[in-house]
């Protein structure tokens, strides 16, 4: 990677914490100079506008959620095993991995009534993490640990709102328990599901 791939790199990754926790509608070129100590107008060489700069941000968390949550639950057999790593550090590496935790959360309800290409970004996003949750639920029927006739729609949809939960519970209210409770109603679902 050249310096001036480095640069960006350390760009977007500032960005992406920034993100987190003040929103896509307000990271600006200006907000990102003010974080960064750099220039208007050199970022403004790196994004040319503030909606190129938010489909960067978009794309460097949908890289690192496959790096953190992903490739490492994929070591694991198919089936439970590999949905509960899925799941587990879902809400456990990716949740910490920035400082206002699941980007895709904290933006959901900013982009869900605005068309464009950060919120339709995001919703592929989404659909990705739908598709997955839902490819891993029926690996688990095959290999016989989920019974045959589980609802996989249902299944995944209170997988979701689980997930939602725990960011709600944990960031906007603050609740220390909100990884307990997650972590439980999880564990409840898998039971319904055998």
């Amino acid at each position: 990677m050249g310096k001036g791939e480095e640069t960006r790199q350390a760009i977007v990754d500032r960005a992406l914490d920034l993100a987190s926790t003040v929103g896509l509608e307000k990271l600006t070129i200006g907000a990102l100079a003010n974080a960064t100590g750099m220039s208007k107008s050199g970022l403004f060489a790196h994004f040319k506008s503030k909606e190129q700069l938010q489909l960067q941000v978009l794309e460097e968390a949908r890289e690192r959620y496959v790096d953190v949550v992903v490739k490492p639950a994929l070591e694991q057999p198919r089936g439970e095993a590999r949905l509960r790593a899925i799941v587990m550090r879902t809400l456990g590496d990716w949740e910490d991995n920035l400082p206002g935790g699941c980007i895709f959360h904290a933006v959901a309800a900013e982009l869900d009534d605005q068309p464009g290409p950060a919120r339709d970004f995001l919703v592929a996003i989404q659909q990705e993490q739908r598709k997955m949750f839902e490819r891993s639920v029926r690996m688990a029927m095959e290999t016989g640990e989920f019974r045959e006739d589980l609802d996989v729609d249902l299944f995944v949809f209170q997988l979701s709102a689980i997930s939602g939960a725990h960011h709600h519970f944990g960031r906007l209210l603050g609740d220390p328990n909100a990884d307990t409770l997650a972590r439980s109603a999880f564990e409840a679902l898998l039971a319904q599901a055998h």
